[in-house]
């Protein structure tokens, strides 16, 4: 059996994924999560997922440059 795709769906599916992505890089899952999350399940799910994922931050002292 074979499945044919709309080439422009699936680029409309990686590019919405790959600004999920993009958007999701600073929260718990990072930039691959919120991607892969967005490629396999939906972008719509990648949304959800991104709007529910908490801020993931460095603490304090990291941010900090160190003075040699």
């Amino acid at each position: 059996m074979t499945i044919f795709v709309n080439p422009w769906a699936f680029l409309f599916w990686v590019l919405a994924s790959w600004i999920i992505g993009v958007l999701g890089r600073n929260t718990r899952f990072g930039f691959i999560g919120n991607f892969l999350i967005a490629f396999i399940f939906s972008p719509v799910v990648g949304v959800i997922v991104l709007l529910a994922a908490d801020n993931w931050s460095k603490p304090v002292r990291e941010r900090r440059r160190r003075r040699i």
